[in-house]
């Protein structure tokens, strides 16, 4: 379902399915924050206590292959509108750039420092904002080709930095570890390496072909959602069951939680197939529910309206309040990791609706940025 606002065409489930994905993120923050298993777990590392400990990490792990793709989707619809009015392809190009810049520079000023409540100045760090602002930034260099050759470039991106990634580097040499760790690997610099989360945005450009433009009705894009997710949940299991290629965390079996952690900093060729296709399912989820029970998903709509803003707030707030002021910083569990999430969610959804508010009403290039 779509609909105009103001100049704008809005895709409802796509709105609502980003809105859903900053929720989640929220809920992962709330557990970094709250959650004393923090204390001695490493994020590029995690191991899970409980099947509890475990829902409330890993349902989270959506929220980046989600952003990716989104906002791949998002580039692609830019541009071809843009198109569409007789802009050139130039202006467009610029448009998108100056977007991912934007990005980089709040990752690098109010993002990174808003972990720590603004104790203190951190600028060189890379985080998922600055690789969604690169990613953007590359995109516009391949978002006129046909979704066929994108896929197949993707593809190509996704099993190339399975053999990237092991390659050996010394992060004690400047040069080295800026390169490795802004594109290839995951370290203090960067947990969120371009090149594979780039290949997601591309899966996402192609996505938004079929999503916006191919498929006419819901229910094609109900059916194609299923022919496309359903295939590669299987490709993406059968890598796992054989660990020797694109998966790297040992499990125990399939019916145990750690069958589904395999590495994502940086992600796994099983975990950026298995991400794609249940970003893909999720959607398919979004648009058939909307058929049915649109009033289940009214709650996501708004913070998808404005994920970055969302983003950008509820993590100067965590910060502040529970790190800066060392309030219950890393004391509870899953009980005060979810009472800790409602409460965000009481502040964060008369926030978003307030601030989409304010976008819609205003021409100030930042306020438009957010």
């Amino acid at each position: 379902m779509s609909k105009t606002t103001g100049e704008k065409i809005r895709f409802e489930y796509i709105d609502q399915f980003r809105g859903m994905v900053i929720i989640l993120m929220l809920l992962d923050h709330s557990s970094y924050y709250l959650n004393a298993i923090w204390n001695q777990s490493d994020p590029l590392d995690p191991f899970f206590t409980s099947w509890g400990q475990f829902f409330i990490r890993y349902l989270p792990y959506l929220c980046a292959p989600g952003f990716l793709m989104m906002s791949g989707a998002m580039v692609w619809w830019a541009y071809k509108k843009r198109i569409e009015k007789g802009v050139s392809p130039a202006k467009i190009r610029w448009h998108i750039i100056k977007r991912g810049l934007f990005l980089i520079l709040l990752q690098m000023t109010w993002v990174n420092s808003s972990w720590g409540g603004f104790a203190e100045f951190k600028p060189f760090h890379l985080g998922v904002i600055a690789t969604i602002g690169i990613a953007m930034i590359l995109l516009v260099l391949i978002v006129h080709l046909k979704w066929q050759l994108q896929t197949v470039i993707a593809m190509v991106i996704l099993i190339g930095h399975t053999f990237l990634i092991q390659i050996q580097y010394n992060p004690d040499v400047l040069w080295q570890k800026l390169f490795m760790q802004t594109f290839v690997d995951a370290g203090g610099l960067n947990k969120y390496p371009v090149l594979p989360w780039f290949a997601l945005a591309i899966l996402g450009s192609v996505m938004a072909h079929g999503w916006l433009v191919a498929w006419k009705t819901d229910r094609q894009r109900i059916l194609m959602g299923l022919v496309i997710s359903l295939p590669i949940f299987a490709m993406a299991i059968l890598l796992r069951l054989n660990s020797a290629f694109g998966s790297i965390f040992p499990f125990s079996h399939f019916s145990h939680f750690s069958f589904f952690i395999d590495q994502k900093y940086p992600p796994s060729l099983f975990m950026s197939l298995f991400s794609f296709a249940s970003v893909v399912l999720g959607v398919t989820l979004f648009i058939s529910i909307g058929k049915v029970a649109p009033w289940l998903l009214k709650i996501f709509t708004i913070p998808g309206r404005v994920p970055l803003f969302f983003y950008g707030m509820h993590i100067a707030i965590l910060g502040i309040f529970v790190k800066r002021l060392d309030f219950f910083y890393r004391e509870g569990g899953v009980s005060a990791t979810l009472i800790g999430f409602l409460i965000m969610m009481v502040i964060m959804l008369p926030l978003c609706w307030w601030f989409y508010g304010v976008k819609r009403r205003s021409t100030n290039f930042i306020i438009q940025m957010i």
